[in-house]
């Protein structure tokens, strides 16, 4: 046979069986092995009756060890088809094929899984409720009430005014001091389930008619975690609110200015005009009484006339023009210099931008006064720092730096929106002195919450929570001020400490 020929013969063998490949159907894995192992036959016959048990066993066995259930033992007799026939419902390979087929995925899901709930303030077991009264000093009067089943032993803790002292108090309570120039009373009541009590206490005015603001919260029996915070600000009876207006036009600096310019210009051009007038009424009474050398005798030829000397246009003198302009150039000078310094000295160094991206305007304000920003109103009601290089229980717990202190900030915050809306703890700080400053220590902020992470979830619209917030700082010096806010873009709010 040429080459040729064996060759063709080779490719037409190799392209056939390719296309027996293609026409037989793809089957399972499983389904090969279990059509080429025959049904296991039984022994010997069994009764009709018995006939289902084996016949549904067997998918199973086949199932769970598929080599051992095919092999048929040798010599076995095959029993006729019509025993097997009504006792086997579904052929092993179908059942194989049936439990070796992998299973579909799922189909995503049609709705959108759920955003972050908003977390809801917690329910208070005492609140606080603070009211100034109508007295010439400034007097409070706070009230704690246990809301609760079960009595509660809690420590009331009220922040005075920086350079007040009280001078009375009511029974059970002490006054100590808070650090720096701020002085805090102080008592240990427990409350009865469903029971009220009224604390009292009286300050010194420092400054007649001046508003003091003191605040009040209730924490635990340790001090560690506020149940609720309320603050009051109080008024002198009878003292009107200082109400500032505007000065009058003629008592205005700008004013005064353009007005003595004006004067003296007119004063300049009438001193010009007469003295114009004067010297013309001269010159024409001189010519007037002057005559010839001749008298008034004539001649017979007539004598040339005398050219008359050129006369110069009369102009101001140097010394009212200078006058003049220099009065004019200090007027604009002083103007523009007393407008410029007002417009700067207005100018709030302290003040967070209110224009551009900023969304609302920057406030600041006392401890103890409510605070709104964009989203939030913040209320500060007291801080207090630990020993260096020592944490305890009441400035969040766990170890602090050795050249450093926690101070923990007890913060009221409540979302004015209509909305929920979150909020994160890198975005509050506290300001130390030489302008150096700290965010919220999120760990030990969450260990003084209780394990609770309140940044976690937005607060629901509506909302007031009174949680402490944790600042790692290091040095000697307490903050000097606190800067709150809702979001990146919010111009917040800033509290000055006492």
């Amino acid at each position: 046979m040429p080459a040729s020929t064996r060759h063709h013969r080779a490719l037409a063998v190799f392209v056939h069986c390719l296309g027996i490949l293609a026409a037989v159907p793809a089957l399972p894995s499983a389904a090969p092995e279990a059509a080429a192992t025959p049904r296991p036959p039984a022994a010997t016959p069994q009764p009709p009756a018995a006939t289902p048990q084996p016949a549904t066993a067997t998918p199973r066995s086949s199932a769970a060890a598929p080599p051992v259930a095919a092999t048929p033992r040798p010599g076995a007799a095959r029993p006729p088809a019509e025993t097997a026939g009504p006792t086997v419902t579904q052929p092993p390979v179908a059942v194989v094929a049936w439990l070796t087929e992998p299973t579909p995925p799922s189909a995503p899901p049609a709705v959108a899984p759920p955003s972050r709930a908003p977390a809801s303030a917690p329910p208070q077991q005492v609140t606080v409720a603070v009211a100034p009264e109508s007295s010439p000093a400034p007097r409070y009067r706070i009230q704690v009430r246990n809301v609760g089943n079960a009595p509660v032993d809690t420590t009331v803790r009220q922040e005075l005014p920086a350079g007040s002292s009280p001078t009375a108090i009511s029974a059970g309570g002490r006054s100590t001091s808070a650090g720096g120039s701020s002085t805090e009373v102080t008592w240990r009541l427990r409350l009865p389930a469903h029971s009220s009590t009224t604390l009292g206490t009286a300050l010194a005015a420092t400054a007649p008619g001046q508003p003091l603001t003191a605040p009040a919260c209730a924490f635990t029996s340790d001090g560690s975690r506020p149940y609720d915070c309320a603050t009051a600000t109080w008024k002198a009876a009878g003292a009107p609110a200082a109400e500032v207006s505007e000065a009058p036009p003629w008592r205005r600096y700008p004013v005064l200015l353009a007005g003595l310019a004006v004067l003296l210009l007119v004063s300049a051009a009438l001193l010009w005009v007469w003295r114009r007038r004067r010297g013309r009424r001269v010159t024409a009474a001189a010519l007037a009484t002057s005559g010839g050398p001749e008298g008034d005798r004539g001649t017979i030829y007539p004598r040339p006339a005398a050219p008359r000397p050129a006369s110069r246009r009369r102009t101001p003198p140097v010394w009212l023009l200078v006058g003049a302009a220099v009065v004019v150039l200090a007027g604009v000078v002083g103007t523009a210099g007393w407008t410029a310094t007002r417009q700067v000295s207005e100018i709030d160094t302290q003040k967070q931008p209110t224009s551009g991206a900023w969304m609302g305007s920057g406030v600041t304000g006392p401890v103890g006064v409510p605070l709104r920003e964009s989203a939030f109103e913040f209320t500060v009601y007291r801080m207090s720092c630990g020993a260096p290089g020592s944490a305890a229980k009441t400035d969040g717990g766990g170890a602090a730096p050795a050249n450093g202190r926690r101070c923990q900030a007890t913060v009221g915050v409540r979302n004015v929106t209509g909305d929920h809306q979150p909020w994160h703890g890198q975005l509050q700080r506290a300001y130390l002195p030489g302008g150096r400053w700290v965010s919220t220590d999120e760990p030990a902020t969450r260990a003084a919450n209780l394990g609770r992470d309140i940044f976690a979830d937005p607060m629901a619209a509506g909302t007031r929570m009174v949680l402490p917030l944790v600042f790692t700082v290091d040095g000697r010096d307490p903050p000097q001020q606190l800067e709150l806010r809702s979001g990146v873009f919010s111009a917040g709010v800033r509290v000055h400490m006492p």
